[in-house]
């Protein structure tokens, strides 16, 4: 235990998890010192916030006639990221970024803080794929939470390969998962459902596949397993 008490709590955090933090929360201070009147021509209200929300959250549809006119815009494309730093409330971004913090210094701190950055941004385009192949939903998509639960699913894997190592039920490693799915069940019965869950789920099933590959070693054993086939 470290007995340095001028030492910065975030030293045992990776640096590149709470830089991704930091952003996360920064964009959120943003929307409330603009709600607040205290930035900018917006005096109170959630002007800035919707503002974001239509030009950086993800949108089905508008993916769907991207794929029917063929064009890719970047600036639409940016938007398989971006939702990823806009929410809808302070609540819900306290939440994503307290996963993100806990999940993403285990994660860094076994596969790097690089491979936990492209867990967390390729459980966003994952969820966002998701949520728009598999829906026909109007709702926009935003929040960090696919990207979370892409962390989540790499803890899992990490769980799963521990067990195995050890002789253990492999299967103790979807606790996490299973507890966070009848949550949502819970609260889907008590507040009404919606469809975000798709691109959780999605997000999740990212950070397991692209664990293998991520993980120490991993790419090796991947490589090894191809030539043997």
């Amino acid at each position: 235990m470290s007995t340095d008490q001028n030492a910065s709590p975030f030293n045992a955090v990776p640096a590149a998890i709470v830089a991704l933090v930091v952003v996360i929360a920064g964009a959120e201070l943003v929307f409330s010192l603009a709600q607040m009147g205290l930035i900018g021509r917006y005096q109170g209200g959630d002007d800035l916030r919707m503002m974001a929300l239509q030009k950086y959250a993800f949108s089905g549809e508008i993916f769907d006639m991207m794929l029917e006119r063929g064009e890719f815009p970047p600036s639409q494309l940016l938007r398989f990221v971006s939702y990823g730093f806009v929410h809808i409330s302070f609540t819900q971004m306290i939440f994503g970024a307290v996963f993100t913090l806990a999940l993403g210094k285990m994660v860094a701190e076994t596969f790097g803080q690089v491979q936990a950055l492209v867990l967390f941004f390729g459980g966003l385009i994952c969820g966002a794929l998701a949520y728009a192949l598999l829906l026909n939903d109007s709702v926009p998509l935003f929040g960090a939470f696919p990207g979370a639960y892409a962390l989540i699913g790499a803890y899992t894997y990490i769980l799963w390969v521990h067990y195995g190592h050890v002789g253990e039920n492999q299967y103790r490693a979807f606790t996490l998962i299973g507890g966070l799915c009848v949550f949502h069940l819970a609260f889907g019965v008590v507040f009404g459902a919606s469809n975000v869950w798709v691109a959780e789920l999605g997000g999740f099933a990212a950070g397991m596949f692209l664990s293998v590959p991520l993980s120490p070693g991993g790419w090796a054993r991947l490589m090894q397993r191809m030539r043997q086939r």
